[in-house]
């Protein structure tokens, strides 16, 4: 890895991105429930493709920090990368999908509230109370997001985890890619892929009701993936990744397209190559970055950062009956931006000390068990001594 682009294996301002886009993701879903409009913050599929840069970014990261040891010729570094992964998103998701399908009929009694109130199209019964084998095995499995039918199926956010498990299963593949072929021939052959596939499933007319397939949202990752590239260059061609990196947020595929979020896209790119590479930015512009950078680092950013994963899962679990209870309380008797006020007030605390609790008790154990699942998998037995020794 150039030495002169990063000091550390810590890029600062990563947690504080990390939780920006979980807080963005709870705050866009609250103001969806509590009927308040607000631009860009009203948007959380907008905090999800931060959360999907910042998967991108991540792996390729952390692939450079690990390529001397871990060489991804060998079949058994991406056995050890999908380990990781698996004990980093698994533990959580099955425990937080017990409680969703346990409480699916409450949830759904909330969600009619609300959407009757607000004057919205009823959410589908089946998301919230299929509990039927196929669903569960699709889920326990992460293979739902590759089904139109089983991708939106829990009360959950966790299409994006499907689509996350889908990125890790190709991302090895991807990395000996560019390796051979380089970082821009890659990206932009890996964009159009993805590009053709999703042309040949609006022909035959297979809509997903949430972006859970991979081609959907590649050029996302590909953003990330772009900018971690950077600092592995042992000759750095920043605006050249960046300008890809732009071009392909730009591709109108995923969710909801307009102006206003080619715009967002945009500057989620901008910002986020300012942030991570501020060292190669020239004088005011690169001080501010770092400033910023470093903020994002420390404090509260820093436990939010880590807490991310386990706000993002369980935010909606508490969010929809507390925005039901509120409605079915004071009605019209609130403005919309007071009963947001209230409702972000309630939820947003309790969140986080559920997600302190589960990060404690479910994810650090559950990395802790992959860890020594990787160990036990790297134990070799003992060759036995030669007569002559």
């Amino acid at each position: 890895m150039n030495d002169s682009l990063t000091d550390s294996s810590r890029i600062e301002c990563l947690d504080g991105l990390r939780a920006t886009a979980a807080l963005w993701v709870l705050v866009g879903h609250c103001l969806l429930l509590t009927g308040w409009h607000l631009p860009v913050l009203g948007d959380p599929a907008l905090g999800v493709d931060l959360f999907i840069m910042l998967s991108g970014f991540l792996m390729v990261f952390h692939y450079q920090l690990r390529q001397d040891k871990e060489p991804w010729q060998r079949p058994e570094t991406w056995l050890k990368f999908w380990t990781r992964r698996y004990f980093r998103i698994a533990p959580l998701f099955y425990v937080m999908m017990f409680f969703a399908l346990a409480l699916g009929p409450y949830l759904y009694e909330s969600r009619t509230v609300i959407d009757a109130f607000l004057g919205r199209v009823p959410q589908a019964p089946e998301r919230f109370l299929d509990s039927s084998l196929k669903n569960i095995a699709a889920h326990l499995t992460f293979l739902f997001g590759l089904s139109p039918n089983l991708a939106y199926r829990t009360p959950l956010p966790d299409w994006s985890l499907g689509l996350e498990m889908q990125f890790y299963a190709v991302f090895p593949a991807l990395m000996l890619l560019v390796r051979r072929f380089d970082w821009v021939w890659s990206a932009i052959v890996v964009a159009a892929l993805g590009a053709f596939v999703v042309m040949i499933l609006n022909a035959i007319s297979v809509h997903f009701p949430m972006p859970s397939l991979l081609p959907l949202k590649i050029q996302v990752f590909l953003c990330g993936m772009l900018l971690a590239g950077v600092l592995g260059q042992r000759q750095p061609r920043p605006l050249l990744h960046l300008a890809l990196a732009m071009a392909l947020a730009a591709i109108p595929f995923g969710d909801g397209y307009g102006l206003s979020k080619f715009v967002i896209r945009e500057a989620l790119v901008l910002g986020f190559f300012a942030l991570v590479l501020y060292r190669m930015l020239p004088g005011t512009a690169g001080a501010m970055a770092r400033t910023i950078a470093i903020a994002l680092g420390g404090g509260v950013f820093r436990v939010l950062g880590e807490l991310s994963y386990s706000i993002y899962l369980i935010h909606l679990l508490v969010l929809q009956p507390v925005a039901a209870l509120v409605i079915a309380h004071y009605g019209d008797g609130l403005a919309a931006p007071l009963r947001f006020a209230i409702v972000l007030a309630i939820v947003l605390p309790v969140v986080c000390v559920l997600s302190f609790v589960t990060y404690r008790v479910i994810e650090m154990p559950g990395q802790q068990l992959g860890r020594t699942v990787l160990r036990r998998f790297a134990r070799k037995p003992l060759l036995k001594p030669s007569p002559a020794e």
